[in-house]
């Protein structure tokens, strides 16, 4: 037997079972990591009256984590290249959950913001691992449906904090909600035990006899049998002249590195500052607790919607065309919640909000993972996301500062739209297309 690469072995089995059981053991994680950080945005009004806290102090409650996350994302990537992709999401959601039910005792700011940093770490480390594990783990056709809609997973665990907020708050108060955050210690055993590691990750390793077991189980599991693979018979892409996060500023790779960190930067302005501001700001123009975080839940419905359907449209039309359509959607979007002025065009215009920006940035996500060989694919991807939660961290302050200067409800929206209309820009005159590549074939064009 010729040799023969695992993009092609997976190719050939197309979707399959094994890659839906993937896609749902690494969803599910997600969902956890999206619930720990989201509960803080429905658990702000309580603590910021608790405490006595300014409108920035507010803001930053929903930062703290960001501060977490970007930590979280500079490791996350060096550690799972090292170590594989398996045991660091398996570690860091353990990490996040023992870290985010303590938050149940704290009776300060400052303590809340210390937990939430050190919280913030491990599912910042997760998504990064997870968006790589999709990515050398489904067939190329299919790779943009794959990486982007696996984020809807992330936000459907907003989804899940806003209900439970809404059931939990009026009747045991804000804590109780934290000390939903230990039930992820538990999956991880469950990650560790059915999840399978990356062949990828296993060849460039050097670990051929591992991968080749692991393309067998796929076999077997998607078609109920396995072929034989001789050693030396899987193709193994030529190293990369650095590896690390110096090669991300090699000269091959600068122009990628620049340009998605700028997206993804703006694109985090956006996201998780309208996140983190909308259930506040719609419970003080009046809708009150209930109705303020349903619309913002619905938003987030919507949000889940917007990362399943940006794959789909970006494997049909192209990564670079899809992102800036995205966000350019999602500035109009913006704009047009800000002058909304009855209930209704907040919930319709909520509802647009919610899927464009998710569609921006779950669109991005492709672009992140076939950006960057096997070697140093994780710390591609968590550093372009670290450095999108600078973005993520400043934004909800940023838009509490802003509203101190007395712009209201319309001025603070206008504030997110102008990150939306960069990204789009810096997509359109610096981002270069992928789709169609295979893992290999992406690594010998650098």
């Amino acid at each position: 037997m010729g040799k023969i690469s695992i993009s092609d072995v997976v190719d050939q089995i197309g979707v399959s079972k094994y890659t839906y059981k993937t896609y749902f053991l690494v969803g599910l994680t997600l969902i956890f990591c999206g619930f720990s950080y989201m509960i803080v945005s429905y658990t702000m009004p309580q603590m910021s009256a608790e405490w006595g806290l300014t409108k920035v102090q507010t803001g930053s409650l929903a930062s703290w984590s960001l501060l977490g996350l970007m930590v979280g994302g500079m490791i996350a990537g060096i550690i799972s290249d090292s170590i594989g992709r398996k045991k660091g999401l398996a570690i860091f959601t353990i990490w996040f959950s023992l870290l985010t039910f303590p938050i149940y005792f704290v009776n300060s700011f400052e303590a809340f913001a210390i937990l939430r940093i050190l919280g913030g770490v491990g599912f910042g480390a997760c998504i990064p691992i997870a968006i790589t594990l999709m990515a050398e783990n489904v067939p190329t056709k299919n790779r943009g449906f794959f990486i982007s809609s696996i984020m809807s997973f992330y936000v459907l665990g907003w989804v899940v904090a806003g209900v439970v907020a809404i059931y939990v708050v009026p009747t045991f108060g804000w804590r109780v909600c934290y000390l939903i955050g230990v039930l992820p210690v538990l999956y991880a055993f469950v990650l560790m035990a059915a999840l399978q590691e990356s062949p990828h990750w296993l060849l460039g390793k050097g670990r051929e006899k591992e991968a080749i077991e692991v393309l067998k189980r796929i076999e077997m599991v998607s078609k109920g049998k396995a072929n034989d693979y001789a050693p030396g018979s899987l193709f193994l892409p030529p190293r990369p002249k650095k590896v690390g996060v110096g090669a991300l500023f090699s000269r091959e790779y600068s122009r990628a590195t620049m340009a998605l960190w700028i997206i993804y930067f703006m694109g985090s302005v956006v996201i998780y500052g309208i996140n983190g501001w909308l259930p506040t700001l719609l419970v003080d123009k009046g809708y009150g607790l209930v109705k303020g975080y349903s619309f913002a839940v619905l938003q987030n419905v919507f949000g889940a919607i917007g990362g399943l359907c940006t794959g789909y449209v970006a494997d049909i039309i192209g990564r670079r065309t899809n992102v800036i359509i995205g966000w350019i959607a999602t500035a109009v979007a913006i704009l047009l919640l800000g002058v909304a002025s009855n209930q209704w065009m907040v919930v319709i215009c909520g509802m647009l909000v919610g899927l464009a920006m998710n569609w921006g940035l779950s669109g991005t996500q492709p672009l992140l993972a076939e950006g960057y060989p096997t070697e140093f694919r994780s710390t591609g991807v968590a550093s372009a996301q670290a450095f999108g939660r600078v973005g993520g961290f400043l934004g909800p302050i940023v838009a509490g500062y802003v509203q101190q200067l007395g712009v209201g409800f319309t001025g603070t929206f206008v504030f997110f739209a102008v990150p939306a209309v960069i990204a789009s820009f810096v997509a359109l005159f610096f981002v270069v297309e992928t789709k169609g590549k295979s893992i290999e074939r992406i690594s010998a064009n650098a």
